[in-house]
C-alpha cells in the first residue's frame, strides 16, 4: 500500500505539486449503478418524464461535472480535460449502469473526474425520478481502470 500524498510530515492537508511530473497521457474508467423500480425505469426508457429525456440530462450532468471535479474536491487538480464519455444502459429491468471514460494528457490522473461523472449522472437520474420512486439507491461507485503516469496501467480484478 501507498503512502497518503495529500499531507506533509506535520499531518496538515495540502495540494500535491505536480510540476515537475511528466505530461503522459492519462485514462480513467468509472462505472455505477442506479437502481429503482421496474416501472421507473420503463418510464425513463419511454421517455415519458415532462422533464426531459432523463438518460441524456444524466449524461451532460455526468459531462458537466466531469469539468468541475477541482471545484467540489478539495485537493485535485483544475484539469484541460481531453475527452469525456458518459454511457448509460439499462441493467435488467430495474437499473441503470453508468460508464464514464475520461482522458488527458497531464502530470495527474483523472480518476477522480470518472468518479464525479458517475455520481452526477446517477444524482441526475435521482432528482429527475425522485417524484415517483424515492426508494431508489445509486451504487456501487468505482474505479474501474486507469492508465498513464508514473503508477502506469491499474484495472480492477473481477
Amino acid at each position: 500500500m501507498g503512502e497518503l500524498t495529500h499531507f506533509d510530515d506535520t499531518g496538515a492537508s495540502h495540494m500535491v505539486d505536480v510540476g515537475g511530473k511528466p505530461i503522459t497521457a492519462r485514462r480513467a474508467v468509472a462505472s455505477g449503478r442506479i437502481t429503482m423500480q421496474p416501472g421507473t425505469l420503463k418510464k425513463i426508457l419511454d421517455r415519458e418524464f415532462a422533464k426531459g429525456d432523463v438518460i441524456e440530462i444524466a449524461r451532460l450532468a455526468g459531462i458537466m461535472a466531469t469539468k468541475q471535479t477541482a471545484d467540489l474536491i478539495p485537493l485535485c487538480h483544475p484539469l484541460g480535460i481531453d475527452g469525456v464519455l458518459v454511457d448509460i444502459e439499462p441493467a435488467g429491468n430495474a437499473a441503470l449502469a453508468i460508464t464514464a471514460t475520461v482522458t488527458v494528457q497531464g502530470r495527474t490522473g483523472v480518476e477522480m473526474e470518472a468518479l464525479t461523472a458517475v455520481s452526477v449522472a446517477a444524482l441526475t437520474v435521482y432528482d429527475m425520478c425522485k417524484s415517483i420512486d424515492r426508494g431508489m439507491t445509486i451504487g456501487p461507485i468505482e474505479l474501474q481502470e486507469k492508465s498513464g503516469g508514473k503508477s502506469g496501467h491499474w484495472q480492477r480484478e473481477e
